[in-house]
């Protein structure tokens, strides 16, 4: 009898490259267990300060796998926004680099690579290595629409071409979409020097995904057709940009039950035996989120004050480095009225029953945990997208209310509006629906299975198969 070759279809892989961040990581995990089903093994490469964090959070049975990457940073370096994207300009590349050649000189096969946009050097090495890439937005259509129109924005005179707002009125940067000003640009954060080198960043990160056929977004596909649009007095952006990548929401894919959400942080449980003991509708959840630097130790004590002030139960993440700007004793005092914790588990709370609203920072991720658990909110936007996210929640769809202050007057009155609009609950029992619902799901998972149809269409040689 003839010598019989075997040909094996080996299980390809996907390289899934998310930005090191707790609001980046946590839905690329969500879509990476969504490949599962489509029948791709997913590789988590993150570096290894991240990995450290999440390595716990993933069901071994789950199919992920997850490699960590070195960053070149010292142990004692911080990492904040500029060291981190030092890292991913002058280290991470070579790292993943190897990875790629490691696994196919091992014979494995890599169909593609879903990077973040904000890791977008790891689009150069996917393309270096002949590898298909296609783009992942963790936020609204939106909020990557606004950095696409960069070009135009320069174009036009709204901004100059290191990102400096050039134009002070109200403005519709595109069709449909709530009114904003140039001061909620995201690059807008810290010093001047700071926001030209953020808005260096982002013109990079856009000339780089310029080169993407396809892009995987984290929305759901009706975020700007929700709501009551009212007349819009602002100017109105005009677009002339190159054609973009095939665009693909999967946003609710967030319900797959094969991961958890990864915490970077200790969870303090014992926030949910005090909730237990509080009334139903009672509490105020407050969190200001995990990236950006919160609110400044004189708005910290702004609003410790304010709640004191208030006896209104409540409680509050806010981590250590910021317990400076709580007043003296402070903790002690209110220990019967909240509770501050370095940080909780957030869908948790916001799903309890004596939570009755949440003060945010308004970061995506938050805002759709709120709108899964039916949640209204009260708007304090810090940085980055987040006034984009807060301008749909209390414009758009009207499911929030925005604050300007933490005096208590300012809370009050949030409190107060979010409490006795009932047409606001309606809403937000709307948009869960449509965000959450089952029709929803099924949307978003039609959208993933149509993007893995166009990239088998348009990738030469798939499947791949190894004869050994």
């Amino acid at each position: 009898m003839g010598n019989i070759s075997k040909c094996i279809i080996k299980t390809p892989k996907i390289i899934l490259v998310p930005y090191p961040a707790q609001g980046h990581v946590t839905p690329m995990i969500k879509l990476a267990s969504a490949f599962i089903d489509h029948g791709f093994e997913p590789v988590m490469v993150t570096p290894e300060f991240i990995h450290r964090r999440i390595i716990s959070d993933i069901d071994p049975t789950s199919n992920i796998s997850c490699i960590s990457i070195e960053d070149g940073l010292g142990m004692d370096v911080a990492r904040d926004f500029f060291s981190i994207e030092k890292a991913m300009e002058t280290s991470m590349p070579t790292h993943l680099d190897g990875l790629v050649r490691k696994l196919n000189e091992h014979g494995e096969v890599v169909a593609f690579m879903v990077v973040d946009l904000l890791a977008s050097w790891a689009i150069e090495v996917g393309h270096r290595r002949g590898v298909p890439v296609a783009g992942f937005w963790p936020a609204m259509l939106a909020t990557y629409q606004l950095i696409a129109a960069i070009p135009d924005m320069v174009r036009t005179g709204l901004i100059s071409e290191t990102g400096s707002p050039q134009h002070p009125g109200p403005l519709c940067f595109l069709p449909n979409q709530p009114l904003l000003t140039t001061e909620d640009l995201p690059w807008l954060i810290g010093t001047p020097a700071s926001r030209k080198a953020r808005f260096k960043f982002w013109t990079r990160t856009l000339d780089r995904s310029r080169k993407l056929s396809w892009l995987l977004v984290s929305s759901f596909p009706k975020e700007c057709n929700i709501g009551h649009d009212k007349p819009q007095n602002g100017a109105l952006l005009e677009i002339n940009s190159p054609s973009q990548p095939l665009i693909f929401q999967v946003g609710a894919l967030s319900k797959h039950p094969l991961v958890k959400n990864p915490s970077f942080w200790e969870e303090d449980m014992s926030c949910l035996q005090w909730l237990d003991k509080q009334k139903p509708g009672s509490v105020l959840y407050i969190s200001f989120g995990s990236w950006v630097s919160p609110i400044g130790e004189g708005k910290v004590k702004k609003l410790a004050l304010t709640l004191e002030a208030m006896g209104q139960p409540f409680i509050w993440v806010l981590g250590p480095t910021w317990h400076g700007g709580l007043p003296v004793g402070y903790i002690e005092r209110v220990s019967e009225q909240g509770k501050v914790v370095s940080w909780a588990p957030q869908l948790k709370v916001l799903q309890h029953q004596a939570v009755m609203c949440y003060l945010t920072h308004c970061g995506w991720n938050s805002t759709m945990e709120a709108i899964q658990c039916q949640k209204c909110l009260i708007c304090y936007p810090v940085a980055g997208d987040q006034f984009v996210n807060c301008a749909y929640i209390t414009e758009k769809w009207r499911i929030g209310v925005k604050i300007n202050g933490f005096g208590e007057k300012e809370v009050e009155q949030g409190l107060r509006r979010v409490m006795e609009d009932r047409e606001m609950n309606d809403k937000l029992t709307r948009l869960h629906e449509i965000t959450s619902g089952e029709e929803a799901s099924i949307a978003m998972m039609s959208n993933l299975t149509a993007f893995v149809d166009e990239f088998k269409e348009q990738t030469i040689g798939y499947p791949v198969k190894l004869s050994i």
